[in-house]
């Protein structure tokens, strides 16, 4: 199971670091335009995988109250984009570190409104990889929208994991 973890935790942040390079070069008002979607625009998207790859991340560290890294961020897009790829490494240095028995452990968190939840760690893994392609998925098409026509193809089988 950690093998197949690693790997896609690795395609994870492959594939964000390829959006990356793309989304660096929008200016202000496409980065802030509503195109509709779940979260309407690519900055909201970006500030959402951040958010929720960081809030996964300290869970399996832990932290008894995970915090939001957006909530007091005034940084540029820029930085945001660059702070939720790095996030993304983090995530994938955890699953490479972690052992078997920590990739089996039941981690319980809180989420809003008290709400009281338990989940394996290797199910936090996928979910949180899960989510970010769905989300990803999301800032292809409101790429297209923008007319922006060199859009990287971050589908899995062009990940070539280093061996």
């Amino acid at each position: 199971m950690k093998e197949i973890l690693v790997h896609y935790s690795s395609y994870n942040y492959w594939a964000n670091q390829q959006l990356l390079k793309v989304l660096l070069k929008l200016t202000d008002e496409q980065q802030d335009r509503e195109l509709g979607g779940s979260l309407s625009s690519l900055r909201k998207t970006v500030y959402h995988l951040w958010r929720e790859e960081s809030l996964w991340h300290q869970r399996l560290q832990l932290v008894e109250k995970a915090t939001d890294p957006t909530n007091d961020f005034s940084g540029s897009f820029a930085t945001a984009c660059e702070h939720w790829v790095r996030q993304s490494l983090q995530l994938q240095e955890w699953v490479q570190k972690a052992t078997p028995v920590k990739l089996n452990h039941t981690i319980a968190y809180t989420q809003k409104k008290s709400e009281h939840h338990k989940i394996a760690v290797h199910q936090v893994i996928m979910h949180a990889c899960n989510h970010a392609a769905f989300y990803r998925g999301q800032l292809v098409y409101m790429l297209q929208q923008l007319g922006v026509s060199k859009i990287p193809d971050t589908d899995y089988n062009r990940f070539k994991p280093k061996k």
